[in-house]
Formats: structure tokens, C-alpha cells, sequence
């Protein structure tokens, strides 16, 4: 443990600060918050909206369902654009649902939906938006960042949240948020309430070299490790490993007679939700695997929860991880 009000810290977080710049492609601040990738997606939506503000809400899972929940508690005019399960959004209903409603002050969005294994084409949306609004585009990256091609400023986005316990491999209760120019600009006029989560008194600590509130250092150094393994392999190589390590899943699900869950086209490379073959129940498939090979797979959320297992390949993973996750199920269902 370091003085977190003291030199050491302030060289620490000038080091990670410019190490998840590098990651997350963008020249604007990075800011470090205790917390879940939740509280991240609060902390979006009160430093940019007012009540009443207008906000287009993409949600194709359960977590995009969650991004409009927090958007309706506080009062914000939500237009939720619900997409099937297993699907992507389409850029081209965006775009129309953008022109129908000029006043939208921001679209939300998921990068990548973990409860239905999709990956929205964010490239795609983002483009839509800048288009035909100048509403900001405030992006769920828990999921994705570090697993999944993503260039901040390229794509303009304005806000991105994510979370330390995906694809950073860092323990949970570290948020990471990246915030462009226009967020800032917003933050001036937005009147949601705010204090823990204040964008503008986190900056101001953190360009002193410390933080408004007591920082979870473990996670900090864990971070610190993190950025070197990535940094060692390249951006580019994670990116390349994750494609190769999700097609590798998803092959191997559908040889066991598995039905993937989302649409191929827009396939997760984080993680695979599938249907195990008929007569076979989920939550005892996930049992057995976890009590006899000492594999913990997820159960599915919200009206997926007793349809699908989820596997998650984001990190550090390979193909010899997922080659025994797909062993240990060929025997159970063997078994079965």
C-alpha cells in the first residue's frame, strides 16, 4: 500500500491514465472512479442530461434494458428502440428514429450485450447519429473495451463506461470513463444530481494527482499489470486473439448440437450465449460442469435465465481454456 494523497499515487495515475488513453484510442481524459460499470452508466447520464432531456435508448439484452432503466429513474424522457433478443440494432432504424425526433439529447448504446452474446456494430450506429443529430452518443463498453476493436475519438463517442473485471482482468469495484469534449461541454448545463459521481470534481483531483475519494489502490496496481500484459501482446494482436478464441467457441458449442443465440453476422467475441441440445436443461448442465470439472459457466439473465448457457472468453483466454470448458461439456452431455 502507497500514500494515496502522495507522490507515488500521482506518478501511478499519470501512468494508467495514459495507458488506458492508449486502449481506448482517444487524446481526452480518462477518469477513475470506485464503483461498478453501473454506476458508470448513472455517472453518464447525470453529468450530461437534465430532467426531461429527450434520450434514445438502444437496448438489445438485458443490460441495454438496465441503461433505460437508470434513464427513466431520473426522470429523462427515454424512447426505448428494443431490439429482438440475439439481434443487433440497425443503424438505418436509428437514423430514422434520430430524424423523427430532433430534440433527442443523447443515444444510449451497448457495444457488446453479454446476456445475449451480440455485439452491436457500433462504427455503424455512431455514424448514424452523427448524421442526423447532435445528440450525444454515451456507449456501455463494459464488455467490450480491451476485448473489441474501439476507437474513441474516431467513432465520437462521448462518454464510455467500462468496468475492471471484463476484459482489463483487474478484481471488480474499479469504473473506468472516458470523456470527450462535447461531455464536457454538457456537463456545464446538465442539472441531474450528482456528488459522488461528479465528473468535474474528479477531473479537478486528478489533475492535482490524487482523487476526490478514497481510490481502490489494489485495483489500481492490478491495472498497472493489466496495461503491461496488453501493452506486451499489442492492441491489435488482443483483438485478432479474441476473434480467433470466439469463432473457436462457437464452432466447437455447435458440434456439441448447441443453437447460438445471437444473429452470426453480429456474434460476441467476449462471450457466447447458447441453447443446449433438446432435453438437456441448462441449470443442471451448469451443475454438473461446475461440481465434476471445476468449469463455472453462467445461466442466462432476464427471459433467457433457464434457456442458455453463457460462456465467457474475454482476457486473458486461449483456446486450451475453451478446449476443456468444450471437453467438460461433451461429457456431461454424453453423460446425459
Amino acid at each position: 500500500m502507497i500514500n494515496h494523497r502522495g507522490p507515488e499515487f500521482a506518478a501511478l495515475l499519470a501512468d494508467l491514465t495514459a495507458g488506458v488513453r492508449r486502449v481506448l484510442q482517444t487524446e481526452y481524459d480518462v477518469l477513475f472512479f470506485p464503483g461498478s460499470g453501473t454506476g458508470g452508466l448513472e455517472a453518464s447520464l447525470v453529468n450530461t442530461l437534465s430532467p426531461g432531456d429527450r434520450v434514445l435508448a438502444i437496448t438489445i439484452g438485458a443490460f441495454g434494458d438496465r441503461y433505460a432503466d437508470i434513464a427513466d429513474s431520473f426522470g429523462l424522457a427515454v424512447e426505448r428502440y428494443a431490439v429482438e433478443w440475439g439481434q443487433a440494432a440497425d443503424p438505418g432504424e436509428v437514423r430514422r428514429r434520430l430524424q423523427a425526433a430532433p430534440t433527442t439529447r443523447a443515444v444510449l448504446i451497448t457495444h457488446n450485450e453479454t446476456s445475449t452474446g451480440v455485439t452491436n456494430d457500433l462504427a455503424a450506429v455512431a455514424g448514424a447519429v452523427h448524421e442526423h443529430s447532435d445528440a450525444l452518443l454515451l456507449v456501455d463498453g463494459v464488455s467490450s473495451l480491451a476485448a473489441l476493436p474501439f476507437a474513441m475519438d474516431e467513432l465520437g463517442v462521448d462518454v464510455v463506461v467500462t468496468g475492471s473485471q471484463k476484459a482489463w482482468m483487474v478484481p471488480p469495484s474499479l469504473l473506468l470513463v472516458g470523456v470527450g469534449p462535447r461531455a464536457w461541454e454538457a456537463t456545464r448545463t446538465a442539472r441531474l444530481p450528482r456528488y459522488y459521481w461528479d465528473f468535474q470534481a474528479q477531473r479537478a483531483a486528478q489533475a492535482r494527482g490524487v482523487t476526490p475519494y478514497t481510490p481502490p489502490l489494489s485495483q489500481l496496481f492490478a491495472l498497472r499489470a493489466a496495461l503491461d500484459i496488453i501493452e506486451g501482446e499489442g492492441l491489435a494482436a488482443v483483438y485478432e486473439r479474441h476473434r480467433q478464441v470466439g469463432g473457436y467457441t462457437r464452432r466447437g458449442l455447435a458440434r456439441l448440437g448447441f443453437a447460438l443465440a445471437a444473429d452470426p453476422a453480429h456474434a460476441s467475441n467476449t462471450v457466447t450465449a447458447a441453447r443446449p441440445p433438446q432435453g438437456v436443461a441448462a441449470a443442471d448442465l451448469l451443475r454438473r460442469v461446475r461440481e465434476r470439472h471445476g468449469i463455472v459457466l453462467a445461466r442466462g439473465q432476464g427471459k433467457w435465465t433457464d434457456e442458455i448457457i453463457r460462456v465467457g472468453h474475454l482476457g486473458r483466454v486461449n483456446r486450451a481454456a475453451i478446449r476443456r470448458v468444450l471437453q467438460a461439456l461433451a461429457h456431461e452431455l454424453g453423460d446425459g
